[in-house]
């Protein structure tokens, strides 16, 4: 079985799968640009992304957002 047949869930608390996915979906995304309602949708939409969309706030979102900076600068 391909691994994308049956990704693995996704929780708000596992922020780096969260942003290695996407990474890998949104990968020509400008994170200047990037807000956070549209952050929380491309998340929610995630292959796999199995949490609550209701326990999303800004404080996480943001978090997320700063982890997907450095992982794009350690990238480059």
């Amino acid at each position: 079985m391909d691994e994308d047949d049956d990704p693995k869930p996704l929780y708000w608390e596992a922020s780096y799968e969260i942003v290695l996915s996407l990474m890998e979906h949104h990968p020509h995304a400008d994170l200047d640009e990037l807000g956070l309602q549209q952050l929380f949708d491309w998340i929610v939409a995630l292959p796999g992304f199995a949490d609550d969309p209701i326990l999303a706030h800004d404080a996480l979102l943001t978090e997320i957002l700063r982890e997907w900076y450095e992982e794009q600068s350690e990238a480059s």
